[in-house]
């Protein structure tokens, strides 16, 4: 651990919090994947992984754990070995189950810095970020990354000043009828969406929107 973050040190001068952290990931697809590899290359200390899903051909072309060697594999147990692979000293624990507004308080428990939502289910993102508020639990979550090709330009911003994003415009009614109406923080781009048949992606949009996450995550461990 000394060596591999002898770079990092140079200019975070004490990585100290970062190591000690214990954060929660919920999927580990697109954004969540990139999410898992900064955030242990960055020498987070434990990190739990809850994702239900398998790897399939269609993710080759934007997942950083998608190989022809995962393919039909558990995101969960590929991402497990990914990051041991890196920083065999890492405590990393996988939860295979599809989180819901039904399992959400039995998947975010205690203890956790921070929770990074990398989801796409509008209900379930919606449950954890109200579970989350409830609980003082500090969390951010992804947008939209989908349909878009031009030059991506990724903000941190409360979800109700939002615009152009689709996902984020359904989570914000749902949101609204629970009672909550400022306060949720999450990453977008302001960047309209191409109009496609089905949902499109190129690889650098959910890429950046994970470097944004980690970055703000990052530096709110460090400010703590």
């Amino acid at each position: 651990m000394k060596e591999m973050l002898e770079r990092t040190k140079r200019v975070i001068k004490d990585t100290g919090s970062i190591e000690k952290a214990n954060i929660l990931l919920l999927g580990v697809g697109g954004v969540g994947g990139y999410v898992l590899e900064m955030f242990v290359r960055l020498g987070v200390g434990s990190i739990c992984v809850v994702d239900c899903d398998k790897f399939d051909k269609t993710n080759l072309n934007r997942q950083l754990l998608a190989t022809t060697e995962t393919i039909g594999r558990k995101k969960v147990l590929v991402a497990k070995e990914r990051a041991l692979s890196i920083n065999p000293e890492i405590k990393i624990k996988t939860i295979s189950q599809k989180i819901s507004p039904d399992n959400v308080s039995s998947i975010i428990t205690t203890g956790y810095d921070y929770v990074v939502d990398a989801i796409d289910d509008v209900a379930a993102k919606v449950a954890v970020i109200k579970y989350c508020k409830d609980n003082n639990i500090p969390c951010i979550s992804a947008m939209g990354t989908g349909n878009r090709y031009k030059m991506p330009q990724f903000v941190v911003e409360d979800i109700f000043k939002t615009s152009y994003d689709g996902l984020a415009k359904k989570m914000r009614m749902e949101l609204k009828k629970l009672g909550i109406n400022k306060g949720v923080i999450v990453v977008y781009t302001k960047e309209q969406a191409e109009k496609t048949e089905g949902l499109g992606s190129v690889i650098y949009y959910p890429l950046m929107c994970a470097g944004t996450i980690a970055s703000f995550v990052t530096n709110a461990l460090i400010t703590k």
